[in-house]
């Protein structure tokens, strides 16, 4: 995998590790994750004239997409809800790209190189380990953070596949971010009310626009890279995200730490090394 790829991989984690922060540290998670859905909508609006539709083929990847990201983002809001964010992203993004690995061979038809699969295990590996640190959590809490392990693969076969076949892949990022504020919201009214969803929204607005801006240029540097690289790498690769959320979680949100995070830390960059060098 060349440089560049990794280096907007990675800076792409880092973005998406603070739109998560943002609904973790936010008081109603639930309409946080529709106003972070809704901000990447708004950031994509504008820069759709500029470029073109994606080809016919990528449509109903590009439906079945927003389907997905509505019950990812659903089940992000229950698990942040349900446990910590050091228990709850380390398995959610940690156990989504061991699902890719050990299926892309058959799906996607794609082999990785014996560095390419070490590398891309040992970043999982080191994932998991700050699971394991965090295992005390709610079992709540868990089965909510494996369920969108699985919709996470799900949609980036989904999302990686409508990309490569879209023509254009930040066009089918941005088309692709439409409509799941749609049925986000949608399904915030019809269980809270119009006025209780206005009323978060006036006083919230911020953290949409920068989580919603954050979260297009993460997934759109993520399924630009699936067009030059293997699905599976760049999965694996993207999930470093949980050295960025680590950093969050100490300094910013205020959580405990142990030398399991640091150890765990070294292993993932332990694999992205591997990842360059393979």
């Amino acid at each position: 995998m060349s440089f560049d790829v990794i280096a907007l991989v990675l800076f792409g984690a880092l973005l998406h590790a603070t739109w998560n922060a943002i609904i973790k540290a936010g008081t109603d998670k639930s309409l946080d994750a529709a106003l972070v859905s809704a901000g990447g909508a708004a950031a994509a609006l504008p820069l759709l004239p500029l470029l073109p539709l994606p080809a016919s083929a990528a449509w109903p990847f590009i439906g079945a997409s927003a389907i997905l990201q509505f019950a990812y983002f659903q089940l992000v809001a229950a698990a942040y809800r349900a446990g910590d964010i050091g228990l709850v992203y380390p398995l959610m993004r940690g156990v989504a790209p061991l699902i890719i690995v050990s299926t892309s061979s058959f799906i996607l038809k794609e082999t990785l190189s014996g560095g390419a699969l070490i590398g891309t295990m040992t970043i999982c590996a080191g994932i998991l380990t700050l699971a394991f640190e965090a295992r005390k959590g709610s079992r709540r809490a868990i089965v909510l953070a494996l369920a969108n392990a699985a919709v996470i693969a799900t949609y980036t076969y989904v999302d990686g596949i409508g990309a490569r076949i879209s023509g254009n892949s930040i066009s089918y990022t941005l088309w692709m971010s439409l409509l799941p504020p749609v049925l986000l919201f949608a399904w915030a009214i019809s269980q809270r009310g119009v006025n209780a969803v206005a009323a978060h929204i006036r006083y919230n607005w911020w953290r949409g626009l920068i989580g919603g801006g954050g979260s297009i240029i993460s997934y759109g540097l993520a399924l630009w890279a699936m067009t030059k690289a293997p699905v599976a790498m760049v999965a694996a690769l993207r999930e470093t995200s949980i050295l960025f959320a680590l950093v969050i979680s100490v300094v910013v949100l205020k959580e405990r730490s142990s030398i399991w995070r640091y150890v765990a830390g070294a292993i993932i960059a332990a694999g992205v090394l591997v990842l360059r060098l393979g």
